[in-house]
């Protein structure tokens, strides 16, 4: 373990985040994090990350974006997916090993953090009972509902049925509980956007292509594959290479010659791409709710188990076209899809659902209820 040397000072609040990122977990943590992490520096608080450096890490873009970072070593992930225990931290041999090496990152800090904020799925209340101690509070960022947590506050920023009841019986009677897309962790340049963004309709010009930021399988290669076989030199098409891709040269192989394709790389936001596109093909995730907010109606394609229901709600309120899971979904499947929205145009109905359900001020709320005593929409009820 490695640990940043330096006391932290005495700001208005001070607050840990425990996160990680890596090819098998992907980097959504982590950006929201950083999301948040921001929002709060902006209002005085200082912020600290403890991350494990799994092949895949982000702790390097942590630190570039002003963040100290203590880094644990990595633990073995394998290859079964994003969830289903491949974190390994919850087995009775790593999850108090995991909890001793936070706690003495938190320890090198000098005093007593206000908040420590845990975005991470295969952590749970034994974890956060162990490092009570050490901190004020405790925040749980979590998008699954599938295991108990002894929090303070947590945040679930989805769009699934029976949302109001998910936590129920799982986090403490006095746990404030933030549930919804109300709360959504955006970059506030979102919000910003969401008030100016064209709503979509009609004629697409611009594509986007964005399939997370990990991308093992090489989606985007074959999602851009898919655009390529429309043969339409006169539609623009807006790639982002993933951060952690092992496919970038094959990428750049595919677009050469095209000079409708334009490749992107290592970019602060997406929002300016995604406030010029008329539609995305994209991963379901984070992002899912970025374009939501700017109105950017989306083909989605799962590439986890747990997002299954997520993008199946977002289907079934009209909000995305599921195209499938990333082993079920074909490159005739895409371009079929394609050709029928650009043959019969853009409802703009479709790219008004989607600007209605985010506005893209859920970091100020979430910063809100964590500087100050606020009552939350939904308080969970316990039974006996």
């Amino acid at each position: 373990m490695r640990l940043t040397e330096g006391v932290m000072s005495t700001p208005e609040l001070r607050v840990v985040v425990r996160t990680d990122a890596s090819l098998a977990i992907g980097t959504g943590h982590v950006m929201r994090c950083l999301t948040l992490a921001s929002t709060l520096r902006e209002q005085g608080a200082a912020v600290f990350f403890v991350c494990r450096e799994h092949d895949g890490h982000l702790c390097d873009l942590i630190e570039t974006r002003g963040f100290s970072v203590s880094r644990l070593r990595s633990a073995h992930l394998d290859n079964q997916g994003e969830h289903s225990s491949t974190y390994v931290i919850r087995s009775a041999s790593s999850w108090e090993e995991d909890a001793r090496q936070t706690q003495i990152a938190i320890d090198a800090l000098g005093l007593k953090p206000d908040w420590l904020v845990v975005d991470h799925y295969d952590i749970d209340e034994q974890w956060e009972g162990a490092l009570r101690t050490s901190v004020h509070s405790v925040m749980v960022i979590d998008d699954l509902a599938d295991r108990a947590h002894d929090c303070d506050l947590v945040l679930d920023q989805n769009l699934v049925g029976q949302l109001s009841t998910r936590y129920v019986n799982k986090v403490p009677p006095t746990c404030a509980v933030l549930l919804g897309l109300k709360y959504a962790l955006l970059q506030p340049i979102y919000g910003e956007l969401h008030d100016h963004v064209a709503l979509r309709h009609g004629s697409i010009r611009r594509l986007l292509v964005f399939m997370g930021g990990a991308d093992r399988n090489n989606l985007t290669g074959r999602m851009l594959s898919a655009c390529l076989s429309l043969d339409r030199p006169d539609i623009d098409v807006d790639v982002v290479i993933p951060l952690g891709s092992n496919c970038e040269k094959s990428i750049r192989e595919q677009a050469s010659g095209h000079a409708n394709v334009h490749l992107y790389r290592d970019l602060p936001t997406l929002a300016p791409l995604m406030a010029q596109a008329d539609l995305a093909i994209g991963a379901a995730g984070t992002t899912s709710w970025e374009r939501l907010c700017l109105g950017l109606p989306t083909l989605v394609v799962t590439v986890a188990d747990h997002q299954v229901p997520i993008a199946d709600e977002q289907h079934r309120q009209g909000l995305i076209r599921r195209l499938g899971h990333q082993d079920q979904v074909t490159e005739s499947a895409v371009k079929q899809a394609l050709e029928e929205l650009i043959q019969l145009g853009l409802d703009v109905e479709w790219s008004n659902r989607c600007h209605a359900v985010v506005d893209g001020r859920g970091v100020q709320r979430v910063c809100e209820a964590l500087t100050k005593d606020v009552d939350t929409d939904v308080k969970v009820r316990h039974t006996r």
